[in-house]
């Protein structure tokens, strides 16, 4: 199906299933012709029963008898043909999952564009589901209308051509239900449409959940959340008033046609007599009529929604894939491992956003160390997917000799152990092994994680900070000891320290990776002196290339970049050891000897090693990841469905709408009875002069009640319908209400997969399933308790037996229940992670495919399906188990109602033995779907269950307290104060901050310092209550933050973080999602952050259409935005997070000098790894294991030789 050959007519998705499952198929299909050719034998048996009374006593046993043979036999084969049938439907399930996931790999960017994540894990979880619910019933194509010609056929030899008047109804009622149909299906397309923007929204809300606290931005993107599921909603609603109408026709038609029947055939002829015989035998085959009348629309109506699905799936099949010759592997003409890219070799991101590289002419040899520079979107990063074949190329050639490794600039970690992760499937090597981890700085993480390197890393690499990530990333890539060795950007997320050791021992001359080819993307300037060859691009060409001294001799852009960044440190000495840095203190700023100002030297470009996960949360972090599956399995288990969730959904349902659907089946019911004892009473009538009296009369008061009968189910859909909407916005509001509400840590801890599924398949399971589910078991309910009323009114013997059936038939109940809840809870235990992986695989695809670990990765993926499977194939065989035991109680019914019939048949008249005979002949059917409708709600209200457990977690403090709200100019001095203040990540963990006390004034600039894990990330979300104190408080302007509202507090800072994060939306929502500031404030920030050359050349201008997670904007790019952000907010205190990381130096340079000119009067508190950036700030705080280690003016600091010393000695500013 994948297969890459040009085909002139598109490949059809729908054909390869057919080849694929269609034969096993066909088995079951055989199975059910017989089945449904023995379900008319029983109403000629009946003919035998009613019409015979002088017969002898055993004539009737034998014939009793012989019902209940017969529909023994149909059970029986009935289940054989359901075991065939859904076997194929989890087989097709497990194929297309397989299918969509191997496409996942290869699509290109411009596919992976127009399906985002969220769309193609629903094709996986919705659609594919929806092929397995079509299966089960696809047969009742062709054996609905079989089953209906047979009976109108037996009907004609009954009642001769009046039938053909029932058959004209039927007739007319087909173009109704297509028309219903056809409607049905736009709107399900309207709310698929809903429902995907809506999840899709909400993923990226659960992955940026740490900047919309920080930014206080949750309402303005909870309202857009709602506003999506009010349309879904109305949609929901139009589609259940369609149901009523449609439940209305089908319900009543079976009714209306045996009423017209029976009118014409009195009418037509005096002499027609209805009588017991002619009456009940042809309302039992009225009643065969109406499972294929009523499954025959159902069947359509599923089949409309899998053609939406297939189109969908088929879609996304058809998409194009990376063309894996588009890099030559073959070898190159001077035979270096490198790669050459013929003159002009244009590539594109995707077709429509002509990015960069626009040409490109150079050659590699093998063994070199390549640097690649230049500013923010200039193409670095493109070149490098160019040379691992992401890109699509237009012309030209590139060639790649060797296998390779990526390191991608933001680190892809799987959630596996870290060994693992490292190894990536190679075989282990000790010695190797442990000499890499040294290599890469990765043995003193080994001895602060709880596991060593067994510890089980989160998803998305949660539980490492930004640094061990991408170490761990480096370190994959020197494990997979490859011949080239793409590095983009590794080096800026580590601390400056960190990042020498790295170059030393991994990627420079002496490093791990000595004698391989490496090209190493940087903004570092300090190795460059090291490169064999530096690459300078602009504007996506090659502006410069050449060694470093050939460079600096050119006099270029390069040279001159250079000298306004660079320091002569000892780098720049095997150059020309002639200048050495002497430190003057002129005019209080630092210069070198070169006289340029120390703030404007460059060490190693670093980014914050550390994210809001401290050491002491990774302890939380694996202790909570090794126990999870085995803890949460057991905990699934142990629920059982307690009456309280059925209460819940009641009361969402609203108290008032519950009882007066239960009221409005009651009088159906009766409807339904009444009708029929009329018709039995009807039969009974003499015959005078081979006529009945007064037919009119009979006729009216049988139409009347019928016609009732319809009305009240009409009714009562209806009001259900309302009902199930109204409970499914209230539940979802409590949901969202709720997660906009818990606090950071509940996401740390809580995959971000599992809250998805939340609001996904459990709402779709509220919205959609639970209803009709419901209206189902009310019906049957209803159905069966008539059934037996009605017999036991005109059998009164058959109270004997109904205890022991009754009994037999709860037992057989509970078993199936208790085991098919258990059963459905491993199903979607084992489901989750096939979701899990499959999301991870497409963040991940290009380091997949760079390290060419496709095939292992499917095979991964296929084993969480089998698992899958095995839990679903029980399932099935647990329905077959309950299949025969309900339809044998059934079955035993239809005996002894027929038993007692003879055995009492001196007294009974023809017209209740044949109401009796014929209403338990449908009992089996009803009792059967009642206990399938139970289990299935009892398995379906897990939904509400589990959505109201994520409804009741744990919130944060409220976002404003009206009794204490700041006064408005709040905070006007910006004057910070923490007073022995201490914090923890959660209960029972470590302390983080330990007992901090200092003190910043108003306007003042302090830069924060220290070693991973030294509690710098921690402290600025204690500002942002991320975290709340364990002891102590924080006082702003003299306020203690604790006693205001979060929104008040966090409306009045302002942070830049670490991670840039997006949303998909236009660049206005990105920058002002609350519509506050007016273009022309947004267009100055814009020339702040000197992205208006960027914007203004969009032709959208400020509604640019940001991808999701910022995808079409470069990583620097992004930053701007977020300081953008910042500058439209203009509060008089910011903290910048070490935002500068992945910027190129000239855009750093920016940066600073637009926060020093526009933050001037307000107080700044900077994280910073690069040094130079704070070492003009008022005073530097060290922190050192949680508590403060230094505080003072970097001059004093540098002076008092102590932790601040060591690290500006590094980094070569002292």
């Amino acid at each position: 199906m994948l297969s890459n050959q040009p085909r002139k007519r598109e490949p059809s998705f729908l054909r390869a299933l057919l080849t694929t499952f269609g034969p096993y198929f066909l088995i079951g299909s055989f199975y059910k012709l017989i089945q449904d050719l023995l379900s008319f034998v029983n109403p000629h048996i009946l003919i035998q029963f009613v019409s015979n009374r002088s017969a002898p006593a055993w004539w009737g046993f034998l014939v009793a008898g012989l019902m209940f043979g017969c529909s023994i036999i149909q059970t029986l084969i009935l289940h054989q043909h359901f075991q065939y049938v859904f076997v194929t439907g989890i087989r097709l399930r497990a194929g297309i999952t397989g299918v969509i996931y191997r496409k996942a790999l290869v699509i290109t960017n411009s596919a992976k564009r127009s399906s985002t994540l969220g769309e193609i894990v629903n094709l996986m979880s919705v659609d594919a589901q929806r092929f397995t619910d079509l299966v089960n019933f696809l047969n009742m194509l062709w054996s609905a209308p079989m089953q209906i010609i047979l009976a109108i056929y037996f009907l004609w030899q009954n009642l001769g051509p009046s039938v053909l008047a029932g058959v004209a109804l039927m007739i007319l009622l087909i173009p109704l239900n297509g028309a219903i149909a056809m409607k049905t299906r736009a709107f399900q397309v309207e709310q698929m449409g809903y429902k995907d923007s809506r999840i899709k929204l909400m993923s990226e809300i659960l992955s940026g959940i740490k900047v919309l606290k920080l930014y206080a931005w949750e309402l303005s993107f909870s309202q857009m959340i709602e506003k999506i599921r009010q349309g879904e909603l109305q949609v929901l609603r139009k589609m259940a008033f369609l149901n009523a109408v449609s439940t209305f026709t089908w319900f009543s038609a079976p009714f209306l046609v045996s009423l017209i029947t029976f009118a014409v055939y009195v009418s037509v002829d005096d002499k027609n007599i209805l009588d017991a015989q002619k009456a009940f035998v042809s309302l039992s085959l009225f009643n065969i009529l109406k499972f294929p009348l009523n499954a025959l629309p159902q069947v359509i109506s599923i089949l409309t929604q899998t053609s939406v699905s297939l189109k969908r799936i088929q879609h996304f099949l058809n998409h194009e894939e990376l063309d894996p010759q588009c890099v030559e592997t073959k070898t190159i003409s001077p035979g270096p491992i490198g790669f050459f890219s013929a003159h002009a070799s244009q590539l594109t991101l995707d077709s429509w956003f002509s990015l960069l590289p626009t040409s490109l002419n150079l050659q590699v040899p093998k063994g070199s160390l390549v640097a690649i520079v230049g500013p923010v979107g200039c193409g670095k990063t493109s070149l490098i997917s160019a040379l691992l074949g992401e890109m699509e190329k237009l012309e030209g050639k590139v060639a790649v000799k060797g296998s390779v490794a990526y390191v991608p600039q933001q680190a892809w970690i799987q959630n596996a152990t870290l060994q693992d992760n490292v190894l990536f499937g190679q075989p282990m090597d000790q010695k190797r092994y442990q000499g890499i981890l040294e290599a890469c700085a990765l043995l003193t993480d080994l001895d602060v994680l709880p596991g060593g390197d067994q510890t089980e890393i989160g998803e998305k690499g949660i539980n490492l900070s930004g640094g061990q990530r991408q170490r761990v990333s480096l370190a994959r890539a020197v494990y997979s000891d490859a011949d080239i060795f793409l590095l983009d950007d590794p080096l800026s997320a580590v601390d400056s320290h960190v990042a020498k050791h790295i170059f030393d021992h991994v990627i420079g001359p002496g490093g791990v990776l000595g004698g391989k080819t490496r090209i190493l993307v940087t903004h570092g300037v300090s190795f460059l002196s090291q490169a064999d060859l530096i690459i300078v691009l602009g504007d996506g060409r090659v502006s410069e290339a050449g060694s470093f001294s050939a460079l600096l001799q050119q006099e270029g852009a390069f040279a001159e970049f250079l000298r306004n960044y660079v320091p002569d440190d000892d780098n720049f000495q095997e150059e020309d050891s002639a200048t050495g840095i002497s430190t003057v203190l002129s005019n209080g700023v630092w210069t070198s000897s070169s006289g340029v100002p120390l703030e404007r030297v460059q060490c190693v470009c670093s980014k914050a090693d550390t994210v809001l996960v401290d050491q002491p949360l990774q302890t939380s972090f694996s202790d909570y990841f090794f126990s999870y599956p085995t803890k949460h399995i057991s905990a699934f288990l142990a629920l059982q469905v307690k009456l309280s969730v059925f209460w819940a959904y009641a009361k969402a349902v609203g108290l008032c709408i519950s009882v007066t659907v239960c009221f409005l089946y009651t009088c159906q019911s009766a409807a339904a009875i009444g009708a029929n004892i009329w018709l039995s009473d009807w039969t009974n009538e003499p015959v005078i002069n081979g006529t009945q009296s007064n037919t009119s009369l009979r006729l009216g008061v049988y139409a009347a009640l019928g016609i009732l009968q319809g009305i009240f189910v009409m009714m009562s859909s209806f009001t259900l319908a309302i009902g199930g909407i109204q409970a499914a916005r209230t539940l979802h509001n409590n949901l969202l209400a709720n997660k906009m509400h818990s606090p950071q840590f509940f996401y740390d801890t809580t995959p971000s997969g599992r809250i998805l599924n939340r609001f996904s398949k459990d709402i779709y399971v509220i919205d959609e399933v639970i209803p009709p589910t419901i209206l189902m078991l009310l019906g049957t309910f209803f159905n069966s308790a008539s059934t037996l009323v009605v017999i036991m009114s005109s059998t009164p013997l058959f109270v004997v037996v109904i205890l022991p059936l009754a009994g037999l038939y709860i037992f057989v109940q509970r078993f199936y229940a208790a085991t098919s809840r258990q059963l459905k809870r491993l199903e979607s235990v084992s489901r989750s992670p096939i979701y899990s992986h499959f999301s991870e695989t497409v963040t991940g695809a290009s380091v997949i495919r760079a390290y060419r670990r496709s095939q292992d990765f499917m095979a991964i993926s296929d084993a969480k399906v089998d698992a899958n499977q095995k839990s679903c194939y029980p399932n099935i065989i647990s329905n077959r188990w309950l299949g025969i035991r309900v339809e044998f109680v059934g079955n035993c019914v239809v005996f002894f109602a027929a038993l007692f019939a003879v055995i009492g048949r001196q007294s009974l008249n023809p017209g209740l033995v044949g109401l009796s005979v014929s209403y338990a002949l449908q009992v089996t059917l009803s009792l059967n779907w009642m206990v399938r409708m139970a289990s299935d709600l009892e398995n379906n209200i897990v939904a509400v269950e589990r959505v109201r457990e994520y409804s009741e977690t744990k919130t944060e403090a409220p976002w404003v307290i009206e009794g204490s709200r700041p006064p408005p100019d709040w905070p006007h001095q910006g004057e910070v104060e923490f007073v022995n203040y201490s914090v923890r990540y959660r209960e029972g963990l470590e302390l983080v901050l330990k007992n901090l006390s200092l003190r910043v004034k108003g306007g003042e600039k302090v830069g924060i310092v220290g070693r991973t894990g030294a509690g710098k990330s921690s402290m600025t979300l204690c500002l942002f209550r991320i975290l709340e104190a364990a002891q102590g408080e924080i006082l702003i302007d003299g306020v203690n933050i604790a006693s205001i509202g979060l929104h008040d507090l966090r409306s009045m800072l302002t942070i830049i973080p670490q991670d840039p994060v997006l949303f998909s939306g236009t660049l206005r929502m990105n920058l002002d999602p609350f519509g506050k500031y007016s273009d022309e404030e947004m267009w100055q920030a814009l020339e702040l952050s000197s992205l208006h050359k960027f914007v203004g050349s969009q032709p959208q201008g400020l509604d640019f259409e940001c991808s999701e997670g910022g995808e079409n904007l470069s990583v620097g790019q992004r930053q701007l935005v977020c300081l953008a952000r910042a500058l439209l907010r203009k509060s008089r205190i910011l903290v910048l997070d070490e935002a500068t990381a992945a910027i190129d130096l000239e855009t750093d340079g920016l940066i600073q000098a637009t926060i020093r000119s526009q933050f001037e009067g307000c107080t700044v508190l900077t994280i910073a790894h690069r040094l130079n950036t704070i070492m003009d700030y008022t005073r530097v705080l060290v922190l050192d294991k949680g508590t403060i280690a230094e505080f003072d003016s970097p001059t004093n600091l540098i002076m008092a030789r102590g932790i601040f010393y060591g690290m500006a000695k590094d980094a070569g500013l002292a």
